[in-house]
């Protein structure tokens, strides 16, 4: 998937048709992607990192060798692509059978079915897994077992883990970090560039996170360039922010940032929390006969797609505010992007909004005075003071 926004193919009333979701992972871009076009978004894609190995690197040589010379207690593995880096890295040293050996002989616990896999097909059998796939149940684990005066060995992944050393430390152990692989900023900043700008005037309807360091690098990227409040207030009020789990919020919520993550923290239950999230945050109406909802960068009319230009979804916003009410033309003229002071960029826009919805007795033109929503007389009452 590249960085501009992928439109999904054939797609008609997905429960995420008509919105734009910005994806800023570096790993399994594609994947997440793909879940989100088949259920209708198009999406902006901007790894906000990269991930750089470091099967040259001296750490990750030096926690090896003192691994292998002097033996853990319990060794925990925390990604798939980690624990698999640290094995081909040990190999290209030379010291990829004295690892596996030392691994075998300790109690090694693993973080989720992914990683299981990972440390089973080096012919290693892990000890125990959480079903949440969560470090803070790992941690409760070993704070229960007492770690007081044990080796632990910690498989970093690129990103900090809250309190995860810091209490084992506490409580007693010897924490030794092996890092794997670190976060770098994006080779390309363009399109991580692209899609702040398209955060900050609101072209997203969502923002997802599937890293603490993709989070962080967003925010100081939009501090860089003097955007940060206007990347703050856009997540606070207009665009939603959507992380894998509370750990990958932590760098938003530093800010003040209110997130939503499912309860299971993985890809497909991210989109399926997208898929209600979204759609409630959706305005319906009925209209002159129709059921009209209005969505990030559409409007479903009876449940059918009708893709709006962008000054068009600024005009039928600013007619639902007050549904049935009259909204004069220079307030309408208000609502256009760039559209200076002549009143005739409205008509225009009009005109092409109702070629858009297909139905032009949606919007009722009323002379003199300005547009407004053709709301059904039954619903005067429910929707008047809205």
């Amino acid at each position: 998937m590249d960085d501009e926004q992928q439109r999904p193919a054939g797609q008609d009333c997905g429960p995420l048709a008509g919105f734009t979701v910005g994806v800023t992972a570096a790993r399994r871009a594609d994947e997440l992607g793909a879940l989100l076009q088949r259920r209708g978004a198009v999406v902006q894609h901007a790894p906000a990192l990269r991930i750089v190995p470091l099967a040259d690197d001296s750490e990750l040589l030096a926690a090896t060798k003192e691994l292998i010379d002097q033996a853990p207690d319990i060794v925990v593995a925390t990604t798939a692509i980690g624990f698999r880096g640290w094995i081909e890295a040990a190999d290209g040293w030379g010291l990829g059978e004295a690892l596996l050996g030392r691994l075998r002989e300790v109690e090694l616990l693993a973080r989720g079915p992914k990683v299981k896999g990972a440390v089973r097909a080096q012919g290693l059998t892990e000890e125990w897994s959480p079903s949440s796939e969560s470090m803070a149940e790992v941690l409760d684990r070993l704070l229960e077992e007492g770690v007081e005066g044990r080796r632990i060995a910690v498989q970093l992944h690129g990103e900090p883990l809250p309190g995860f050393v810091e209490s084992l430390r506490a409580a007693g152990a010897e924490v030794v970090g092996v890092p794997v692989y670190r976060w770098m900023p994006p080779e390309d900043i363009g399109p991580v560039d692209r899609l702040l700008d398209a955060t900050v005037t609101r072209g997203l309807d969502a923002l997802t996170f599937t890293s603490a360091p993709a989070a962080a690098s967003l925010v100081s990227r939009a501090e860089d360039r003097g955007l940060l409040s206007e990347l703050l207030a856009a997540l606070h009020h207009d665009v939603l922010p959507v992380c894998v789990g509370p750990v990958t919020a932590l760098p938003l919520q530093a800010h003040g940032i209110d997130t939503v993550h499912p309860e299971r923290f993985r890809l497909g239950p991210l989109v399926q929390l997208l898929c209600q999230e979204l759609p409630g945050r959706a305005r319906t109406l009925p209209i002159a006969g129709h059921r009209v909802e209005i969505r990030g960068h559409a409007v479903l009319v009876d449940g059918a797609l009708r893709p709006v230009p962008p000054a068009g979804m600024s005009l039928v916003r600013a007619l639902s505010r007050r549904p049935g009410w009259v909204v004069a033309r220079a307030e309408l003229l208000r609502a256009l992007p760039g559209a200076g002071r002549d009143e005739h960029a409205v008509e225009t826009a009009m005109a092409r909004l109702r070629t858009a919805l297909g139905a032009p007795k949606l919007i009722q033109t009323v002379v003199k005075r300005g547009y407004r929503l053709a709301l059904d007389p039954a619903a005067d009452s429910k929707y008047a003071d809205l």
